[in-house]
């Protein structure tokens, strides 16, 4: 009560923070006018004016107030010109209001601007844009696809221009020369994925400079900040390249796989039909909730139960089974009706198990086929065995590695193939074109080309349909959406739908979410949900719904989530002879004819999932019947002779509440009128998932005849609780990825710090050094360890590596002799090194020394980074089993991934050594001309300062060196602490064992 009556005096946060910023706003509005005195080139110059002031110590706060002016000055000099975008003449006819000045502020400041569809939340970015864009770095505005980068670039992009700035687009298919280009601009539109693949081929794939296309991550605006966010945020970006031997076993697999799927099939049948035959025996109740169980894990979308849940008796007998079996005291029995199976159908979980039942019947004569050995217990077993010798002990181990890592693929294989089977469904999840799986976006309805299910799924989908299956693929590069733009300095966003998600953004994004008011007061009238026992009974109401606005001349927009319900839509029309357009993913190129003409007199549109559609719904002339500039007295009394505008259809609510909110929202923009309503089924995902069985319960008790609705404003509620119960899991699972993915993003940071100095570093022998140093000094440790008497020291296997890693042979007399000690020894062999890389850089000059590091410094990184990828991904996918052993999965990950991580690291500095020696950017005739290495430092060793007589180089080769061979010494700028030497943390360790362990 006390919190109601503080809203009531002081208002909400949200309208606290608003007010905070009306003053701004006037004064925006202040400078304006004065700003419409000046000639186009008097505005012109304020440019190089804010630069110049910026350059003097002012801020961009203070200036914030005369760019913003700005701006919307050049908003209304540009009224009633026309220039094309997207091949189509444009007339410009907008200047900023006051509430988009309000979202133009918020997104400065790096929050997310709340603004409903139609109130030019376009406009609003370029304010922000053109004074983050004023400190001449690369600022950037992120949406959902091309086209609508394309046309915001082309359309915002005079405002820019008329101020001196240039603006560049990013697009699928353009050269890299375009891509650099675009990123030399002051503004650069493009959508999420080219941003991060560009970020992922700069940093893991480009071989010098020249080939990124960067400037840094300084300030983005993300459009549909939801949908890219949180919505496309459960899938990683991943670069990808086909291996070179590919073991696809899915087309091998796939007639087992198909003959499983149908026996389930065929099994369920029967025991629906018995439940059936008995449901009205009381005394058979127990078995026929099991049955029903049984089907419900089976094939969960199975006709027959389906319609049989229309009946709330059922539905609640097969609630309370389910609950009964869950319980851990009934465990032994769930596990013993789930093996009458042939593999069980985890539908929350969207995942598959096999049964024992089930790998019987794909593998009769060999039961343990499809079951991974215990390979634990197995190793122990043959470390025990006293027969066998060392060798052979090892041999064992490799072979049972082998195995592990065959049956471990062929379950993989089986596993997706399974997955692809039960749980994907054509037009829904994916369509078949041109011979090729392509994914749809779950979200907007659109077609993802390019994209590809991970961990061989879409592979298996392919199996599936029976398309062509591409080649395995390995990771090259990988970054979740959400790690990416957390690199930003300054990120902020622009929806019509973020409140819900807000505790999301806060958390993991540290944004916060402002709530804009509309420009005018919305006029939708938002009608509850009709509810109907079955899909069928939904659909013809739906239709008969559009009949009747259709006659009316309405327009009408139904909302659909999948392609699959929008055709069975679209068969109800044709057969009710209403004209209609669809649109989903099969008709994605004709998107904006089709939703642009969405609100003229009569129009009846079919849309998969209007989110993010970026394009308005401007009514056609008749559907309003009144002028915007009327005052509000003349707007009420003409809207009751109006054809109530837009009249907006779901026809299934939506897991998450802002697609809902989405689709709302494309109606009553700009105080237009609106009406919106949705129809519901038990039938439907969301109502059967995680709806409740009171709905059915109350449809049974007040007699709901067949094709009768239930509508009420408290199973309205009762719905939004289920879409809050599916938005925290989808909430729990991406921020379960994250943390998983956090993990990899620290190595990643660390693997792309090291790359890109390695490109950007114009001389590379300082940082060569510093590895031969931890290399020799990890060697030395290992060879002559700590605590270890000096006759027990491996010193003569110390000496045969570095003879056989470096092309500086040490006589044993002199390794002996000056190698004492690990500090004589760190000392000799680094001045051996030394000489050898002088003499290298003699023979290669030393530009094409530097280039040749790069080359092998790059080349260890990339592809050690690969395989440790492949091997984060297997530790990913099995370090789930050590919750059985009461241990954290999470925390296990963390220190193996390091352990690693480490590892790798170590792995790369001594390829990085050892090959530089082993590769030359010059012509083998010319290194062997060079003579015998070892002669050379013979006469090293004989204090012989010039080179060789056996140096002769070949005819037309480089100029035979003159003069004495000086060997400089590779001195650091830096002192460098040794790996022996006490920690300077201070922590009284040696450094080795302390801050230097992760080195």
């Amino acid at each position: 009560m006390l919190k109601w009556v503080l809203r009531k005096i002081i208002g909400t946060k949200n309208e606290r923070d608003i007010r905070r910023l009306l003053p701004i706003v006037n004064r925006i509005n202040e400078i304006e006018v004065e700003y419409q005195n000046l000639t186009d080139e008097q505005l012109k110059a304020k440019t190089p004016e804010f630069r110049e002031r910026l350059a003097q110590d002012e801020t961009l706060d203070d200036i914030l107030p005369e760019a913003f002016a700005a701006v919307k000055n050049v908003c209304r000099r540009l009224m009633g010109r026309k220039w094309d975008v997207c091949g189509n003449e444009t007339e410009w006819d907008m200047i900023p209001y006051d509430v988009q000045l309000v979202g133009a502020i918020v997104l400065y400041q790096g929050r997310i601007a709340e603004m409903a569809t139609g109130e030019g939340k376009t406009l609003v970015a370029t304010m922000p844009l053109y004074l983050k864009a004023l400190t001449g770095r690369n600022v950037q505005l992120v949406t959902v696809n091309d086209f609508l980068a394309r046309r915001d670039a082309e359309w915002m992009g005079e405002i820019y221009k008329f101020l001196g700035l240039k603006v560049g687009c990013l697009q699928h298919a353009i050269s890299k020369t375009e891509k650099i280009e675009a990123y030399k601009a002051d503004v650069t539109y493009g959508t999420n994925s080219e941003f991060g693949f560009d970020y992922l081929r700069d940093n893991g794939m480009a071989q010098s400079r020249e080939e990124q296309v960067q400037r840094g991550h300084y300030y983005v605006i993300i459009d549909e900040v939801d949908s890219i966010l949180i919505d496309e945020a459960r899938t990683p970006l991943i670069i990808t390249a086909p291996v070179s031997v590919s073991t696809n076993k899915y087309a091998k697999l796939k007639p087992d796989v198909e003959k499983l799927f149908h026996k389930q099939t065929m099994l369920c049948n029967r025991l629906i039909r018995d439940a059936k035959d008995h449901f009205d025996d009381e005394e058979r109740q127990e078995e026929v909730g099991i049955k029903m169980y049984q089907v419900s894990v089976g094939t969960p979308k199975n006709k027959q139960l389906m319609k049989m849940l229309e009946d709330p008796v059922a539905r609640k007998l097969l609630d309370r089974t389910s609950l009964m079996l869950v319980a851990d005291a009934r465990k032994e029995e769930r596990e013993d009706i789930q093996e009458q199976l042939f593999f069980i159908i985890e539908e929350r979980q969207h995942d598959v198990s096999l049964t024992e039942k089930g790998r019987e019947l794909l593998a009769p004569d060999d039961p343990d086929k499809f079951v991974l050995p215990d390979i634990i217990t197995l190793a122990q077993e043959i470390d025990e065995d006293t027969s066998l010798s060392s060798e052979q002990k090892e041999k064992k181990k490799q072979e049972l590695d082998t195995e592990f890592a065959e049956k471990s693929q062929t379950l993989q294989n089986l596993n997706q193939l399974l997955r692809g089977y039960s749980l994907f469904e054509i037009d829904v999840d994916y369509v078949v074109q041109d011979n090729k799986v392509i994914i749809v976006d779950e979200f907007t309805g659109r077609l993802m080309p390019g994209r590809r299910y991970s961990d061989g799924l879409h592979q298996a989908l392919e199996a599936r349909e029976g398309v062509k299956i591409e080649r395995e693929t390995q990771t090259f590069a990988t970054i979740t959406i959400q790690n990416y733009f957390r690199m930003y300095e300054k990120l902020s966003g622009m929806t019509g739908t973020a409140e819900t998600e807000a505790p999301e953004f806060k958390q993991i994004y540290k944004l916060d979410v402002i709530v804009i008011p509309t420009n005018r007061p919305v006029r939708r009238t938002d009608h509850n949900d009709v509810i109907y026992r079955t899909r069928r009974e939904k659909y013809a109401a739906i239709v008969e719904d559009v009949a009747a606005a259709h006659a009316e001349g309405r327009p009408v927009l139904i909302g659909t989530i999948s392609v699959d319900v929008s055709e069975i839509l679209s068969r109800y029309l044709k057969r009710r002879g209403i004209p209609h357009q669809v649109l989903n993913a099969k008709y994605h190129q004709k998107e904006a004819q089709i939703v642009t003409r969405a609100g003229q007199p009569g129009a009846v549109t079919i849309a998969t999932n209007m989110a993010g559609r970026g394009t308005d719904i401007k009514l056609g002339k008749g559907v309003v019947q009144y002028e915007v500039e009327s005052d509000e007295s003349s707007i009420d009394e003409r809207l009751e002779n109006a054809r109530g505008g837009l009249y907006v259809i779901g026809s299934e609510r939506h897991e998450a509440r802002r697609i809902d909110r989405q689709l709302r929202g494309r109606c009553a923009r700009q105080g237009d009128p609106g009406a919106s309503k949705f129809y519901i089924s038990l039938e439907d995902d969301l109502m059967r998932l995680f709806g409740s069985e009171r709905i059915a319960s109350v449809m049974t008790r007040i007699g709901i005849e067949e094709g009768e609705p239930l509508s009420h404003k408290l199973l309205n509620r009762s719905i939004e609780t289920a879409q809050k119960r599916v938005e925290q899991r989808n909430f729990s699972i991406r921020k379960h990825t994250l943390e998983y993915d956090d993990v990899m993003n620290k190595q990643r940071e660390v693997i792309y710090d090291y790359r890109s100095r390695m490109l950007h570093q114009d001389g590379l022998a300082d940082l060569y050094f510093e590895f031969v140093e931890d290399v020799i000094e990890e060697k030395i440790d290992e060879a002559m360890p700590e605590g270890v008497q000096p006759e027990h020291w491996d010193r003569e296997g110390l000496l045969r590596w570095f003879n056989t890693t470096f092309p500086a042979k040490i006589r044993k007399e002199r390794f002996d002799s000056e190698g004492a000690t690990s500090e004589g020894l760190t000392r000799l062999l680094l001045d051996r090194v030394t000489r050898s890389y002088e003499l290298k850089e003699r023979l290669e000059t030393q530009e094409r020394m530097t280039g040749l590091q790069r080359y092998v410094m790059v080349s260890a990184i990339d592809d050690l980074w690969k395989d440790h990828l492949h091997h984060m991904d297997y530790l990913r996918d099995s370090i789930g089993l050590r919750a059985y052993g009461q241990k954290d999965p999470l925390i296990e990950y963390k220190k193996e991934g390091f352990d690693m991580f480490v590892d790798m690291v170590d792995e790369i500095k001594r390829n990085i050594v050892t090959e530089l020696f082993r590769t030359s950017a010059r012509a083998p005739e010319v290194i062997q001309a060079a003579g015998d290495v070892e002669d050379l430092f013979e006469y090293f060793d004989a204090s012989t300062e010039t080179l060789p007589a056996g140096f002769v180089a070949p005819e037309g080769g480089p100029e035979q060196p003159q003069g004495p061979l000086i060997v400089t010494p590779i001195v650091r700028k830096e002192k460098k602490v040794g790996r022996n030497e006490p920690c300077p943390c201070g922590s009284g360790k040696k450094y080795k064992k302390c801050c230097g362990a992760g080195e």
